[in-house]
């Protein structure tokens, strides 16, 4: 996963100190996010002031093209054509029927994690959709054995927008961090200049902060 940021300075002070995580260049101007020196996350620069201040999650596939096929036959759209990302791996940008956004990753020499379901790494993706059964469809067609596979370890649900957010917030995935007080992630969230979008509650995989950096990217913070 990545955050597409207006300044990365600003998201390593912020990150970093939020979850302690450290930074080291990746390709170009971005850089990879640690923890205890495993990739986490990634933080990139927008290349567009136009372009959306986002964590984008990407899935991964043996073959982004051939799933970019799948995914415009099913009702999708790709939004980004695959692209190379030096040797490092494949990436295209998705949509599904309903407009929420998600990557596609085609590892090189990057996988992906090296560290997850830990705190302060990543936990758990949430779409918020306006049809749970169209989402069941769509994504069980594309992702089935990612996701129900035997031995599949869970990391993705959804839910109707409207249980969280405004009846009018588009379909969208919010990417959650695990944290291992909730409270205190929130308190250093807003010390850190971010801004609390949903105050916690509770879920059937935790209790969760939906938050925002302090250049606005939105996540959630989850306490298991």
């Amino acid at each position: 996963m990545d955050a597409q940021l207006a300044d990365v300075e600003a998201g390593k002070r912020f990150y970093g100190e939020l979850f302690g995580w450290t930074f080291e260049e990746a390709l170009g101007s971005s850089v990879w996010a640690l923890l205890d020196d495993e990739p986490v996350a990634s933080l990139a620069p927008k290349v567009d002031g136009r372009m959306p201040t986002v964590w984008t999650v990407s899935f991964a596939t043996p073959d982004a093209a051939a799933l970019g096929r799948r995914i415009a036959e099913a009702g999708g759209q790709v939004v980004m054509a695959p692209f190379p990302v030096g040797d490092l791996g494949t990436a295209a940008l998705a949509a599904d029927p309903q407009g929420a956004v998600f990557g596609l990753w085609q590892a090189g020499s990057h996988p992906g994690f090296g560290r997850r379901h830990e705190p302060n790494t990543f936990v758990w993706v949430e779409l918020y959709t306006r049809d749970t059964a169209a989402a069941n469809t769509f994504y069980g067609a594309l992702f089935h054995e990612a996701l129900f596979g035997a031995g599949a370890e869970p990391d993705f649900g959804r839910a109707d927008v409207a249980d969280v957010f405004p009846v009018e917030m588009p379909p969208h995935f919010v990417t959650h961090f695990r944290v291992a007080d909730l409270d205190d992630a929130v308190g250093a969230v807003q010390r850190l200049g971010g801004r609390v979008q949903v105050p916690p509650f509770e879920t059937s995989y935790g209790r969760v902060a939906v938050v925002t950096d302090n250049q606005g990217a939105s996540f959630a913070v989850l306490q298991r």
